[in-house]
């Protein structure tokens, strides 16, 4: 499937590299370049992630290609070994569009692997609290499922850094709880507010100020960070963000407070920015408070918080 002209995917390069909602030419690019120090493989989910489906390639030093994807929780891999850079796109170009007989064309074999073991289960009232907190990682909708096992574990460690909840019980519950999500946000009208948020973003990004959803932990560390996002970047004025504090408080009904400024540190260029972002929330349909001093934040709602998991 595609998505205002991108494939519904996420794509992670070995270097460390993600690209989400690209163009099926752009996947088809990163697949010819894969073969270099430190960028010898790629791995491709859909959007929303669900556990376990992916589609993957990797280039070895004689040029050729292992192809592989999975199907969800079960214990094989279909593999193929490919040496067409060309062919190795095109299947996963049509497996990222889910088109039917996105396989044929290839002779695939399946490679089978054992599954681990199931964790032992955790006591109710430690289950319940670890479920609150992946809930509200959910809600607020940034995090993918790695991060969020990664931090479940985190939140749930006692005095002495030790957590009753191990990574592979930390991995049900939030496989579990995201799926749920899943479902849960396939019922949702387009657009929600966070897609119009979204969308303004895109628009302010695109036209020379620098826009960050749910950026670093809180207003300083933004603040001092943000110009690290418009290195090297032409025709750059401004920033608007917001961090991750404000994300929890709209997730848990509040508005949104974004901050902003140019990045020549004047007065001037500061309004001007203010202005633009409150044009461009409100061209997407977001209705904001602002009086126009470039000392105060810009706050944005009421708004229904349902932002969609990506992973």
């Amino acid at each position: 499937m595609e998505n205002d002209g991108g494939l519904t995917v996420k794509v992670r390069t070995e270097s460390g590299q993600a690209y989400t909602r690209i163009a099926a030419r752009e996947l088809r690019e990163l697949v010819e370049r894969i073969g270099g120090d430190d960028d010898h493989f790629l791995i491709v989910q859909r959007i929303p992630d669900r556990p376990m489906v992916f589609i993957q390639t990797a280039r070895d030093g004689d040029g050729a290609y292992d192809l592989q994807h999975r199907t969800g929780s079960v214990p094989h891999l279909w593999v193929t070994r490919l040496t067409d850079p060309g062919l190795v796109a095109e299947v996963m170009v049509r497996w990222a569009r889910q088109e039917d007989g996105w396989d044929t064309g290839v002779t695939w074999e399946r490679e089978k692997f054992g599954l681990p073991a199931a964790p032992p289960p955790l006591a109710p009232e430690v289950s319940a609290r670890a479920e609150g907190y992946v809930h509200e990682m959910l809600r607020d909708g940034y995090l993918d499922i790695e991060t969020m096992i990664r931090e479940a574990v985190y939140l749930m460690q006692g005095k002495e850094d030790s957590s009753p909840v191990s990574p592979a019980q930390a991995r049900q519950i939030v496989e579990r709880l995201w799926l749920e999500r899943v479902d849960e946000q396939e019922t949702w009208s387009e657009p929600t507010d966070p897609d119009r948020l979204e969308r303004a973003f895109a628009a302010l990004d695109r036209g020379g100020i620098v826009a960050r959803e749910d950026f670093t932990c809180c207003r300083g560390c933004g603040m001092a960070e943000i110009g690290a996002e418009a290195d090297g970047t032409p025709g750059v004025r401004g920033f608007v963000f917001f961090h991750h504090q404000c994300t929890r408080g709209a997730a848990r009904g509040h508005g949104l407070s974004l901050y902003y400024g140019g990045f020549d540190g004047s007065e001037e260029t500061t309004k001007a920015v203010g202005h633009e972002v409150v044009a461009a929330l409100a061209a997407a349909g977001l209705s904001t408070e602002w009086d126009g001093d470039p000392g105060k934040a810009i706050d944005v709602g009421p708004l229904e918080w349902r932002k969609r998991l990506v992973g």
